[in-house]
């Protein structure tokens, strides 16, 4: 730099450095090594990813013009006037409660060499890869925790009888632990103009990283399904209940109406006419009744598929043919630009502090 001027002579500084040059190779070299020794044993992960479309509601196609001047600007009135508790944008809370996290564990997975079949926790918990630098930490973990006073066992969590199952109310510490790494590991966006649904499952297994998209996706179907037609379902359940029992009893009447009228044929006596007529009668309202509450069964089904919500697979999922990350060439051309800027700047201090400390008029 030259110091008798405000301006920079870039070839003053060039030439400074190019002075320097084994020590930039020296820098370079060991930011190489250094990055590739740090990257390299990073275990692998994939990434597969599923696009679905939920059905909008009647009050979410009603908007009109003014529904699709607001989704220009990003808001969806649709669901401000929907009745349902759970639309779009709370699905990504949903797909994060534990409850939700805590179903996935008992999916069953296979590897893409074909060599491994277990359960989802299983896999998670025993046939995952790790980085060595992740053990000095575990390494400390454990001894961190053999000195805390150790709290009560949990009851009632656990592996019974050796089947895979937890209780979202109390999980153990292992088990929190793979929650919140899911938590991390599947991602849930919602695109607040159109709706769109898309899901990401990251996974170290490309198979599993597909399946267990698939999977997610599956679920959550299954459990907006059932939570917009679980009103619809039990009318259901209760005018079948009714239409049995009505249509049992008009059965039962009938047998013995016929058996009545069979066995009195020829009678001509009044008091065994009005029987009859009672029991005609009794007949009769038995099987409106069964008309009455099998109309009712066959609107409450009619209801039930209404509410029955339809979602367009946009986007299937697919098993991933190249890793998702780590981009280990990205990281280690960032440490090496990194290693360079700091060596630039230690040969270049004297006229940093020279520039910095310059008075300023």
């Amino acid at each position: 730099m030259n110091n008798n001027q405000d301006t920079i002579d870039l070839r003053e500084i060039a030439a400074k450095l190019w002075c320097h040059k084994k020590g930039y190779v020296l820098s370079l070299t060991v930011a190489f090594v250094l990055a590739c020794v740090w990257i390299i044993p990073e275990p692998r992960f994939y990434q597969s990813s599923v696009s679905l479309a939920p059905e909008a509601g009647l009050s979410e196609t009603t908007g009109g013009t003014l529904g699709s001047l607001a989704s220009s600007f990003g808001i969806n009135l649709g669901n401000m006037q929907s009745s349902d508790a759970i639309y779009p944008m709370l699905y990504p809370d949903l797909l994060s409660s534990s409850d939700f996290i805590v179903s996935l564990f008992t999916i069953k997975v296979t590897t893409q060499d074909g060599k491994l079949t277990t359960d989802y926790y299983t896999y998670l918990t025993k046939h995952q890869k790790r980085s060595p630098w992740d053990y000095p930490r575990l390494w400390l973990m454990r001894a961190f925790n053999s000195v805390m006073p150790k709290q009560t066992p949990v009851i009632g969590v656990g592996r019974k009888q050796g089947k895979t199952g937890a209780d979202p109310f109390r999980l153990s510490e292992k088990e929190s632990g793979i929650v919140e790494r899911l938590r991390r590991d599947i991602v849930c966006n919602v695109d607040r103009k159109t709706n769109v649904v898309s899901i990401m499952v990251k996974d170290q297994d490309p198979l599993i990283s597909a399946t267990m998209a698939d999977s997610v996706r599956v679920r959550l179907q299954s459990f907006i399904t059932q939570y917009r037609t679980n009103k619809a379902q039990q009318d259901v359940d209760y005018y079948d209940k009714l239409t049995r029992k009505a249509k049992a009893d008009y059965e039962r009447v009938r047998q013995t109406y016929g058996s009545y009228s069979d066995a009195n044929t020829d009678v001509i006596l009044s008091s065994f006419k009005l029987k009859e007529e009672d029991l005609e009668n009794d007949m009769q309202l038995k099987f409106n009744a069964y008309t009455a509450f099998n109309t009712q069964l066959q609107g409450a089904r009619a209801n039930l598929q209404k509410r029955t919500p339809a979602f367009t697979v946009i986007q299937g999922a697919s098993v991933p043919l190249r890793p998702a990350g780590p981009k280990r060439m990205i990281f280690v051309i960032g440490i090496m630009f990194l290693a360079f800027i700091l060596t630039t700047c230690y040969f270049l201090r004297e006229d940093l502090l020279q520039l910095f400390s310059k008075p300023k008029l």
